[in-house]
């Protein structure tokens, strides 16, 4: 048996009647990396002095890609979280189409994307790949669904957020590939992770329908793991899943999930 990736788990969904504290105790103990949302919600000090290890957070407060006004404020927010995941020592920021609400619904909805907002968008993400450079952080867009999570929200589709990454075309910039998310959109995901292998900062799971853990709906993840393994990919697997019942269960499948036989 055999653990190539890196295992991380959001702290924001596991554990979630503890104290995030004991969330960051609990996952390291158990030999997980931790990913943190919005940090404008934590005590970033008690954070850094915990002793987890970061894989990811989100890295940016507000703002959008395809706007000017909203491009702008994305970059300023995303300009704060830097000092954030410095001192979190965190190497991956987190970026969307638009930024979400407490629900996860798009501030600014989108129901038709132009051409001029697709340019826009690239413009937007080589500033952000220009921060990311300047400070040494990697910020990573992630792809989502806008059939049962994130309805209206641009460049919802890994298809649409690798192809920006790919207009980019910077070491700064690179995709959080959610195969939740794409299982809803798109599917075909071990021909995704292929297509979009040169481009993976991260890749996040939970399983459909659900958004449970890994071996609980209809994603074969064991067989994706082996996939990812021949293909060659050696970096985060990030579980953002919702428990579907006993929490220390949930990890035990993730972990099982992306252990290869």
């Amino acid at each position: 048996m055999t653990q190539p990736f890196a295992l991380a788990v959001c702290a924001e969904t596991v554990f979630a009647k503890l104290p995030v504290l004991e969330r960051l105790e609990r996952l390291t103990a158990a030999g997980f990396l931790v990913e943190i949302w919005d940090w404008t919600r934590h005590d970033i000090k008690a954070l850094a002095a915990s002793g987890a290890s970061f894989s990811s957070m989100t890295g940016y407060v507000t703002g959008t890609l395809a706007d000017d006004a909203g491009a702008d404020e994305l970059l300023r927010t995303a300009a704060q979280s830097i000092p954030i995941a410095k001192e979190l020592n965190c190497p991956r920021l987190n970026l969307h189409g638009t930024g979400l609400d407490g629900q996860g619904q798009a501030i600014v909805k989108s129901h038709l994307v132009s051409g001029a907002m697709w340019l826009k968008a690239a413009d937007t993400l080589r500033r952000i790949a220009d921060l990311g450079e300047r400070h040494g952080v990697t910020f990573v867009l992630e792809n989502l669904n806008e059939a049962v999570d994130h309805p209206n929200v641009p460049f919802a589709k890994a298809a649409d957020t690798i192809a920006l990454i790919e207009a980019v075309n910077r070491p700064s910039l690179k995709l959080n590939l959610d195969l939740y998310h794409a299982q809803i959109g798109e599917g075909n995901l071990i021909e995704l992770c292929r297509r979009a292998l040169p481009h993976i900062g991260e890749i996040q799971v939970a399983d459909v329908p659900g958004r449970n853990e890994p071996g609980t709906g209809e994603i074969n993840y064991p067989a994706i793991a082996r996939a990812l393994n021949e293909m060659g990919y050696r970096g985060v697997i990030g579980l953002e899943a919702w428990p579907k019942g006993d929490d220390e269960l949930a990890l035990r499948r993730f972990r099982d999930a992306f252990t290869i036989a």
